[in-house]
């Protein structure tokens, strides 16, 4: 039997699956289908962050909503409690699949399934990691707020045409938190640090204007809380649920533009230094 040499462009392939990789080889789209892969079969473990902003939804916008009645919206209209919470609660669903996956999920993958230290004999580099991992978590906020834009609809949440932006922008929010939270993720040490995702996301989700408007804090604390992330979320949300659209959503969607491209440069870099070192 006769054999051939390998050509230089298979010697070339074999060398990039021994040699550690670049940062970037563009083929994160790999990560995105193992992950579908695997969590194929676990569907309810993730659509059940979905159901908390639900929960809040009947609990807080039905039941408080009775004993308020119609409250001013962000154009300064009259509508109703649960419309004034709903986006919010939309916001957060988005912002809640997408820390999950690219946190809790992501350090177990790091610290104990050593899954990227394999992934990197590859020819995918740290870069196409960051991307792979945070694609998937946009996908997941992006489930969790297009369901919940569909009992939005149902319930006639919906009066806005500005309404069907609001799952574009789910998905921008979706990707900015799951950039920042995979970067956070790379500076854990152990599952006691988590503590430390609640202490930040409780926060955020009782003080971000969810339930009641930034008006009522003193000056100070407004300042503060136009500093959290979930802020701006909420803030585009209602403006396209409720249809007052200006200018000022360009801020706020430049915020979290911003906020995805700091994620993505220091998880790639952490995950460079962590597996690559």
């Amino acid at each position: 039997m006769t054999t051939t040499a390998p050509t230089a462009h298979e010697r070339a392939g074999v060398l990039l699956r021994v040699l550690p990789a670049g940062m970037y080889a563009g083929r994160a789209h790999a990560l995105v289908e193992r992950s579908f892969l695997v969590n194929r079969r676990a569907w309810l473990q993730v659509v059940s962050g979905f159901f908390e902003p639900l929960f809040f939804l009947f609990g807080l916008g039905f039941g408080f909503g009775k004993l308020i009645g119609d409250v001013v919206g962000p154009g300064g209209e009259t509508i109703s409690y649960v419309a004034y919470v709903a986006p919010a609660l939309l916001a957060a669903s988005a912002m809640n699949g997408a820390v999950y996956d690219s946190t809790f999920n992501l350090f177990f993958k790091l610290k104990y399934a050593k899954l990227y230290d394999a992934v990197l004999t590859t020819p995918l580099g740290p870069l196409d990691v960051a991307i792979g991992e945070i694609t998937w978590a946009l996908i997941r906020g992006a489930l969790y707020g297009s369901g919940f834009l569909t009992v939005m609809l149902g319930m006639g949440l919906l009066t806005s045409p500005w309404a069907l932006l609001a799952l574009p922008a789910a998905v921008l929010i979706a990707f900015a938190f799951g950039a920042l939270g995979m970067a956070g993720t790379t500076f854990m040490r152990s599952w006691h640090d988590f503590d430390l995702v609640q202490l930040v996301v409780m926060p955020m989700f009782l003080f971000s204007t969810t339930f009641y408007p930034i008006t009522v804090y003193p000056e100070g604390v407004q300042f503060a809380v136009k500093c959290f992330p979930l802020y701006h979320a909420i803030e585009v949300m209602r403006a396209l649920c409720t249809g007052f659209v200006d200018v000022s959503l360009l801020g706020h969607l430049a915020y979290f533009v911003v906020m995805a491209a700091v994620g993505v440069v220091v998880a790639s870099r952490r995950l460079g230094k962590l597996l690559l070192a």
